[in-house]
């Protein structure tokens, strides 16, 4: 009785710190289904090798396999028919071998228990449990048939990385279970033969103690030297981040087409009729209230119009670098339940059922009314951020599957005041490409300036689109820069200012986002609810992002029955003021005044000054006036720039010798926009002093106002004749800049001054190459002392 009760610790103690690793895993699983599968592996495992302990050990093996093999097809059939996944029993197996490693690593947290993601930790906890049990009881080396179990820990913990709270219990709980393990005398071998030593002659049995005691000794210093030695570089790590193992796996990728679906609105115009799928929904969405943006629910073409259901997405579009509107997504493996976001503070949610058949839509991009919650009858990859979803696998005709949804409504009363987010949060629905055309900048900016409330902002921008431009099946795809621009402003009788959703989406969203409006493009598909839809109920629509109330939907399609009015009534791409090389300053020349003729009968006032002496006075005192203000215009610019110089910290009088050079490319009229990084005004100055030599010189040289400026330099300083030097250092003032503005007090005066030489070489080097009569003006321009900072 007593030797069967020494027998029973240490496969309690196996089995434990087995289960434990199942809890710690099970964590980033949704529900304890894992924990308690894992569980029945630990037990599996270990109670067959205690029951076998009398048969031979190469037979132990065999037979705790095929158990293992029983214990697994049960668990996979389990979970397969708890997530409602299709097919038989051998080909759920199949996928999940195939795919269990990746699945688990790429899956989405909290992780579904399907067969792919149990199948690893399954096989690998009975094998851990097989091979514990059979080094610990049947050889009895129990502190060696630890170290199975304890690795599976490790993996565990290794598998959860930085995705839960760190496992302090659950590590101190094996820790524990150890010591009990090894405290409790054990039935084994060692413990069955009793004292070595015994039957020893005394000097032998002497000496076999005395070695044993120093092998304890020698173990233990061992110990107390890996502990002292590597026990600092371990405490360190606990408050450290752990390493995620799912940045070493690729994600699930997408094609072009599903990566910008925006291109495909032009292809599904000319098609109307083909049916993409079948719909039905269970419970309506819900109707958008009195006050939503877009068109009257009459027109029926908005995202939220008039009670209609809310609109089927494909897919969010967030990136957009100039030429292509991208999802940008990183997808990760999910099963039937999808993480859960908290809802926007000022909105309300109504649950949607709907199911959905797939008839000829392709691609990988799965359809549902924003924002799924949960998915059954397809695997799917999802991206939390966007909303939007996959199927790996690809869509193919027949598929049927439900999502499950909560549709966000917006209390659009509070639109008016709302306010939009900034910071680097937004920054990706807020970053406006390079090479924005001017016309697009100047629209943005017309639209924006007597519209100060984001939500003004974006109806301005939505009543211009919907009231200009013309909605056609047949204009062609594309919605980079050229594209927008020529959409927006070229003549209407070589195909401009006419468009499908996709140059009204991508429009608003590029004049939003110049507006300062954090916007995005989504691309789906209207629907009754119930029925098909087809390739003429693609469309796409922009939204922006208000505080509190989340993204709202905006409509600048135009109405079916109105006729839209001219680009060139409301909006004129021509610059403000003319840049100063393109209409030449009139200059003052004074004309000599005509003769006096003298009347009939003589002169009628003889006693009053000639008028020749009341000309000559008149027209000297207007040159000294004349003289007066110029010389007043030039001590005022000089002492502008003395200010700017010389006053102030250093920071200072780096930003204002920035300053002087900006206002001389404004002089030169080569201004700069204010959205350009230092480096790029550097690269359009470097430019501008080129430009300026070649025109001087007679070589062909940029024209000079165009619209914007130059594209940055992406190699290294153009240089001319005895330029070169000023090149750099032009280059080396825009670095003194930003670090005076990133890195605030580190500038030293010596810097500020020679900021203030390389300005001053720079303005005198630029003026130089100027026409004569551009650098008799130069110094009296009074622009620089009344341009807004």
């Amino acid at each position: 009785m007593l030797r069967a009760l020494r027998a029973v610790p240490v496969p309690l103690a196996l089995i434990a710190m087995i289960g434990l690793a199942g809890a710690v895993l099970g964590r980033v699983y949704a529900g304890p289904l894992l924990t308690r599968l894992v569980l029945g592996a630990a037990i599996g495992s270990v109670l067959v090798s205690v029951a076998a302990r009398r048969l031979p050990s190469w037979l132990v093996a065999p037979v705790s396999v095929t158990a293992m093999a029983g214990w697994t097809a049960w668990s996979l059939r389990l979970t397969a028919t708890r997530a409602e996944l299709p097919g038989g029993l051998a080909e759920v197996t199949a996928d999940a071998a195939t795919n269990g490693i990746p699945r688990l690593l790429t899956a989405m947290i909290p992780v579904e228990p399907t067969p792919d993601t149990v199948l690893v930790p399954l096989v690998a906890a009975w094998l851990a449990g097989l091979a514990a049990a059979e080094v610990a009881l049947r050889a009895g080396r129990v502190l060696l048939g630890y170290l199975p179990p304890v690795l599976l820990y490790a993996a565990a913990l290794y598998v959860v990385g930085p995705n839960a709270d760190p496992a302090i219990g659950p590590t101190l709980a094996v820790v524990a279970v150890a010591v009990l393990g090894l405290a409790v005398p054990s039935a084994g071998p060692a413990a069955a033969d009793g004292d070595p030593t015994a039957g020893l002659a005394p000097a032998v049995r002497a000496a076999v103690r005395a070695r044993l005691a120093a092998a304890s000794i020698a173990g233990l210093a061992v110990v107390v030297g890996l502990a002292a030695l590597l026990g600092p570089a371990l405490a360190g790590q606990v408050g450290g981040q752990p390493v995620d193992p799912r940045r070493y796996v690729e994600p699930p990728q997408v094609e072009a087409l599903d990566e910008s679906p925006l291109i495909r609105i032009s292809g599904w115009a000319l098609n109307p009729g083909q049916k993409l799928l079948d719909v039905h929904t269970d419970s309506p969405g819900a109707p958008a209230p009195t006050g939503a943006p877009g068109p009257a629910p009459d027109a029926g073409t908005g995202p939220d119009t008039g009670g209609r259901p809310a609109p089927i997405r494909l897919a969010v579009l967030s990136d957009y670098d100039g030429v292509t509107w991208r999802v940008g997504a990183t997808y990760r493996n999910a099963g039937r339940i999808l993480p859960a976001t908290a809802p926007a503070p000022d909105s309300t949610v109504q649950t949607v059922r709907q199911e959905i058949t797939v008839a000829e839509l392709s691609g990988r991009l799965l359809p549902a009314v924003a924002t799924p919650r949960e998915v059954t009858g397809a695997r799917v990859a999802y991206d939390p951020t966007t909303g939007t979803l996959i199927r790996p696998e690809g869509l193919t005709p027949g598929l049927r599957y439900t999502v499950t949804s909560a549709v966000e409504t917006p209390d659009y009363n509070l639109l008016s005041t709302a306010d939009v987010p900034a910071g680097d949060e937004v920054a990706r629905v807020l970053r406006v490409a390079d090479g924005v055309p001017e016309p697009l900048r100047r629209l943005a900016t017309q639209l924006a300036e007597s519209n100060g409330a984001p939500y003004a902002r974006a109806a301005a921008v939505e009543q211009f689109l919907a009231e200009h431009y013309r909605l056609v099946a047949d204009a062609p795809s594309g919605h980079a820069y050229p594209n927008l621009n020529f959409f927006l402003f070229g003549p209407r009788d070589a195909g401009g200012q006419r468009g499908t959703s996709e140059q009204f989406a991508a429009a608003f969203a590029v004049l939003g986002r110049l507006a300062g409006l954090p916007t995005r493009v989504v691309v789906g598909f209207r629907s009754t609810g119930d029925g098909p839809v087809r390739a003429g109920d693609a469309y796409a629509w922009p939204e922006v992002l208000f505080d509190g109330l989340g993204w709202v939907p905006f409509d600048p399609l135009p109405r079916p029955d109105e006729e839209p009015r001219p680009v060139e009534e409301d909006f004129r791409p021509t610059p403000d003021e003319p840049p100063p090389s393109e209409v030449p300053e009139p200059t003052v020349e004074p004309t000599a005044p005509p003769e006096p003729v003298a009347a009939p009968g003589g002169p009628t006032d003889a006693g009053g000054p000639s008028t020749a002496l009341l000309v000559a006075s008149g027209t000297g005192g207007t040159l000294l006036l004349v003289v007066a203000a110029l010389l007043a215009l030039l001590v005022m610019r000089r002492a502008q720039t003395r200010a700017r110089l010389e006053r102030g910290d250093p920071g200072q009088r780096i930003a204002g010798a920035w300053r002087e050079v900006t206002d001389a490319l404004r002089l030169a009229g080569r201004p700069v926009g204010g959205d350009l990084a230092a480096a790029e005004v550097a690269a359009h100055a470097r430019r501008a002093l080129t430009d300026g030599r070649a025109g001087i010189s007679g070589a062909p040289a940029d024209p000079v106002g165009t619209a914007g400026p130059a594209p940055t330099d992406t190699g290294p300083p153009r240089t001319t004749a005895g330029g070169g030097e000023l090149d750099a250092r032009v280059d080396e003032l825009a670095d003194l800049l930003n670090q005076a503005a990133f890195a605030p007090g580190t500038v030293t005066p010596e810097q500020a001054t020679r900021a203030g030489t390389i300005a001053n070489d720079y303005v005198t080097a630029l003026r130089a190459a100027r026409p004569w009569w551009r650098r008799v003006l130069w110094s009296v321009r009074p622009g620089p002392l009344r341009w807004h900072r």
